[in-house]
């Protein structure tokens, strides 16, 4: 903090309006194919979204342009992009930096093209943070016009009031938050290296040769039994209650395993509910892809919960956790394919899930299952001490510094 007031204290600040130190164009390529065209890499408004910075590999899309097109529309080192309209007004003003020049390549007419007149004034990669700015997003807000679709015209763009310290402080502005930001991304590749490590585990923990260990259809009466879910609805919902599971809360909100509920509903409804008890798996048999369909919660909560339709729950004498980590496994969805139904909506009912076999090795084994993969679960999907804290942190502090740092006397700001 003490390092980062020095380099503000005292800094002479100049408010330019954007057109005074860029030239903005916005005369970009269509996705139209025409004959007698060249073959040109697409930069378009996803690209620009979802980057920082942006170099010859990031546009995926390839397009037909003329001569005079790609000539006008060229991506040279130092260009920043931006988004200029979209359906959500938070979207705009979105922006990405190319850090080379782009071979063969063009921007599509959805995004504009910022180039600065004067880098020795104006250094293209704070500009970039720049628009990321609390300043910068709020006179973007004020500025924008329209109903279903938000923008501003050019005019407006040119009259944003940025703040241009010395180039010294631009650059060690850019300095700084670019390290937070290869720590983020540190920490993300981190995390997918992770998931992987523990995709891997999981498969090799819950496979068993079928001669050492029994593989049982799951609804076997020596294992357990799956219960249908009753015709609970989001408008049954009560701010408390009896705790409920709503079948599309099983993949948008919870993970492998759960003692609280999101959701309530009253006494009086849960009275005439299917009722899910302590290690009940509970089940999504219905999704509109295969990829959460039949997503599964263990229940571990001290009280009884009601289950939604569209789901069912699996009531058996398995460690509750070992039946939840058997239904995020390869050998489990290789199964359950088998007994998809439906086109736009995808089911697996209840009977069918009961075909399904699962290895039921010892109860000691079980369990030194479950520790194992409790650990790699904490580290890949908590929220509260994992990886995905970790990185959530970082975001935070990141933002923090990226607003002090982008942050100036407003005194001549007009908006």
């Amino acid at each position: 903090m003490s390092k980062l007031d020095e380099l503000l204290e005292g800094v002479e600040v100049e408010w330019k309006a954007l057109g005074e130190v860029i030239q903005l164009s916005n005369i970009g390529v269509d996705k139209k194919s025409l004959k007698n065209e060249k073959k040109v890499k697409l930069l378009n408004f996803v690209d620009v979204f979802n980057n920082q910075y942006i170099t010859n590999e990031t546009p995926t899309m390839v397009v037909t342009a003329s001569e005079k097109k790609i000539n006008d529309c060229n991506i040279e080192k130092g260009d920043v992009f931006i988004t200029p309209s979209s359906e959500k007004i938070d979207e705009i003003g979105f922006s990405a930096m190319a850090i080379e020049n782009f071979d063969n390549a063009v921007y599509s007419y959805h995004i504009m093209r910022l180039r600065v007149i004067d880098k020795n004034f104006l250094y293209p990669a704070y500009l970039n943070f720049l628009f990321s700015s609390t300043d910068i997003r709020k006179q973007i807000r004020l500025k924008a016009q329209g109903i279903t679709r938000f923008g501003l015209t050019q005019p407006n763009w040119k009259k944003l009031k940025i703040p241009i310290p010395p180039l010294g402080v631009q650059k060690e502005i850019v300095r700084i938050l670019d390290t937070f930001t290869e720590l983020t991304t540190e920490l993300t590749t981190e995390l997918t290296a992770r998931k992987k490590q523990y995709e891997y585990y999981r498969e090799q923990l819950l496979t068993f040769d079928e001669t050492e260990v029994k593989h049982l259809p799951m609804g076997d009466e020596s294992l357990g039994k799956f219960i249908r879910g009753g015709g609970l609805q989001k408008k049954d919902f009560r701010e408390s209650g009896v705790g409920c599971i709503h079948y599309g809360q099983v993949y948008t909100h919870y993970g492998t395993y759960a003692s609280k509920t999101k959701s309530f509903v009253s006494v009086e409804f849960a009275k005439k509910a299917r009722i899910a008890k302590y290690g009940d798996l509970v089940i999504a048999t219905t999704s509109e892809n295969d990829e959460d369909l039949c997503k599964a919660v263990a229940w571990l909560g001290d009280e009884e919960i009601a289950v939604s339709s569209d789901a069912c729950f699996y009531r058996h004498n398995l460690n509750p956790k070992y039946v939840a980590y058997f239904f995020q496994t390869e050998q489990f969805h290789k199964q359950k394919r088998k007994f998809i139904t439906g086109a736009k909506v995808r089911r697996v009912n209840a009977d069918n899930l009961a075909k399904i076999k699962i290895p039921v090795p010892s109860e000691k084994e079980q369990q030194r299952i479950v520790n194992i993969l409790d650990k790699f679960d904490t580290l890949t999907t908590s929220i509260s001490e994992g990886l995905p804290k970790e990185i959530e942190l970082r975001q935070k502090q990141y933002e923090y510094y990226r607003n002090k740092l982008l942050t100036f006397p407003k005194d001549t700001v007009e908006v």
